[in-house]
């Protein structure tokens, strides 16, 4: 009799603009079972963001005072202006439930995690040139100029390390994508 496979903690990261948080939506489409803890974080909501739901949005001296205590798996200041965390509380709960987790962070947080949890699986999700994430980011439409620009300077130096990761997955089309890491997480 085969037992039954052990929950897996995956970390989605790489460059603004890449298409995280659409792969990680079209997964949690596709495998409704698996765990994507709502991150927090200390920026205002972007219109259509919902508290609770696309972030925790909270205060700069409550975000210090969680990582303080060891409440974060992870955090990171962000493009040098915003704090961003996973809950730690919120990991450990979905495992010990046997379920999987998706951690959708950018590469600082994604280097604590593994630090934190060697065994987690680290997922690289790169653009398919240069030229087009530059395409995304600005058209998305959420930044004026000085912002996007901030985030193609991070995004530079983000695409580096994409050596680190255990698996490297060009986001072409989000459902193609999203297939691809189904495979290779084995859901």
């Amino acid at each position: 009799m085969r037992s039954p496979r052990q929950p897996s903690v995956w970390i989605i990261s790489g460059p603004s603009g890449v298409g995280k948080g659409t792969v990680c939506a079209k997964l949690r489409e596709l495998r409704p079972g698996i765990h994507i803890p709502v991150s927090l974080t200390t920026r205002q909501p972007r219109p259509g963001e919902i508290d609770g739901i696309s972030y925790h949005f909270v205060p700069e001296h409550r975000f210090r005072e969680m990582a303080a205590s060891g409440q974060l798996l992870e955090h990171a200041v962000v493009h040098g202006r915003y704090s961003y965390g996973t809950p730690r509380k919120d990991v450990a709960d979905a495992i010990a439930a046997g379920r999987d987790v998706l951690l959708e962070i950018d590469i600082q947080g994604a280097r604590q995690v593994k630090r934190n949890l060697p065994e987690a699986k680290l997922v690289f999700i790169a653009p398919p040139s240069w030229e087009e994430l530059v395409k995304r980011l600005e058209g998305r439409g959420t930044e004026d100029a000085s912002q996007v620009e901030r985030r193609l300077t991070t995004a530079r130096v983000e695409l580096e390390a994409q050596e680190e990761a255990d698996f490297v997955v060009v986001n072409d089309r989000i459902e193609d994508t999203a297939q691809a890491l189904i495979v290779l997480m084995g859901l």
